[in-house]
């Protein structure tokens, strides 16, 4: 098994891109099953998540080839599609159960597995069936698999309010409504600048989609859609992630394709941290005070502080000067990687969903275990500074939404290596 070997380097120093974003990129390849043709995306990240969407498309009957950071996705004609996603492709990727939406609406049915993914706590898909039943979709669920199938007349437009605002659910609706009878409305709808764009590119594709970047979806059916050639917005955890080593390691570093309108509520956070963030004809760039001041943090859904960014924030804040209290307000299970922090010499204490962390003026290196894509990044942050070695096993985790990190952090000036 692969690990990741970090030994403090100084601060980091430079200019990065953070990419396409994984949550982006995931569902704009599930929305091209809604058109039959040749789809172009680009500014696709490569990482293991990608390739695994690309092994579930194929395994519903389309052709995925790819030419660096480009896909081309090849879908059949409706009667050519397979209308099952497999288990052994769907346990590895909980995003995998946006594809459930496009199937419902251009084949009449689907049978999805249920999906597996990270461990972070109880994610149940009630929203999305609950919600895909309003526009006419029966379900049962039987041995490990949801089933769906749409009554004889077919998708209709239905008023739908999300009891939370699901990204994926939001997403899953969005891609059914737009191939449905008449207008469907979603109230609650996730904001993020993700479903955001995947609404772009629908409409880019002959939906009619208005309200978007709000709570407020309005969506009027069509009969059909037409392939498009769209880029995936940049990364905004990604981002995220690099800006926070820039901070944990005192550091300058900016980010070419940052966007700070995607991140707002986490720049604000930084500079309560100490952190001087600005936009620069370069990019996004943030300079670290030589040490990270104490703040209190708590999750919600966007424009909030997004849940992704929480573990990278625990882990600057673990070497922060004061004591912080860090809130997760949308996943019980988020605070799984906090031993592991501890096993590096962090004082962090954990109550219910909050997390007491009294910031220490070192970290020592240790072996540890990466839980989740965002842990383990976290896990890497806290490698960047600890003293010694800090070597990261489970970084297939990592891999899933980080693109080669150890070469971009080396050329921050990190002293990063993969290890076999």
């Amino acid at each position: 098994m692969e690990s990741l070997l970090l030994r403090p380097n100084g601060p980091l120093k430079g200019i990065v891109h953070a990419g396409g974003a994984k949550n982006s990129a995931l569902k704009l390849m599930a929305a091209t099953l809604l058109a039959e043709g040749s789809h172009v995306l680009r500014n696709v990240p490569q990482i293991t998540d990608v390739a695994i969407m690309a092994e579930v498309l194929e395994a519903l009957g389309a052709k995925v080839s790819t030419q660096g950071s480009t896909l081309t996705i090849v879908v059949p004609a409706t009667e050519d599609l397979v209308a099952e996603a497999p288990y052994e492709l769907v346990e590895q990727m909980r995003a995998s159960i946006v594809v459930l939406g496009p199937l419902l609406a251009r084949c009449g049915r689907a049978r999805v597995s249920l999906p597996g993914g990270d461990d972070i706590g109880s994610r149940p898909i009630d929203i999305h069936v609950d919600g895909l039943a309003k526009l006419g979709v029966s379900f049962r669920t039987q041995h490990g698999y949801v089933e769906g199938s749409v009554s004889e007349g077919g998708l209709v437009g239905q008023n739908i309010v999300l009891e939370y605002p699901s990204h994926t659910a939001t997403d899953n609706l969005l891609m059914a409504a737009v191939l449905a009878k008449g207008t469907s409305v979603i109230d609650n709808a996730a904001r993020e600048p993700e479903v955001e764009d995947l609404a772009i590119m629908l409409n880019k594709m002959g939906a009619k989609i208005s309200g978007l970047g709000s709570s407020r979806l309005v969506i009027e059916g069509v009969e059909q859609l037409t392939p498009t050639d769209h880029a995936v917005i940049p990364d905004r955890v990604v981002a995220a992630t690099y800006l926070l080593a820039a901070a944990i390691s005192g550091g300058s570093v900016t980010i070419a394709d940052g966007r700070p309108d995607h991140m707002e509520m986490l720049l604000a956070k930084l500079g309560v941290m100490g952190a001087d963030v600005s936009m620069t004809p370069e990019g996004l760039r943030l300079d670290a005070p030589e040490r990270l001041l104490a703040s209190d943090v708590a999750t919600l859904p966007y424009p909030g502080v997004a849940t992704d960014y929480k573990p990278l924030i625990v882990a600057a804040l673990s070497v922060a000067e004061g004591v912080s209290i860090v809130s997760e307000n949308l996943f019980e299970g988020r605070f799984r990687y906090i031993d592991e922090l501890r096993r590096m010499g962090a004082d962090i204490r954990t109550e219910g969903h909050h997390a007491v962390i009294r910031g220490v003026p070192s970290l020592s290196g240790a072996p540890v275990r990466a839980p989740d894509i965002r842990a383990g990044a976290a896990l890497v942050l806290a490698g960047l500074v600890a003293e010694g070695s800090t070597e990261i096993s489970g970084i297939e985790h990592i891999d899933r939404g980080y693109e080669a990190i150890e070469r971009r952090l080396s050329a921050l000036g990190a002293s990063v290596e993969r290890r076999s």
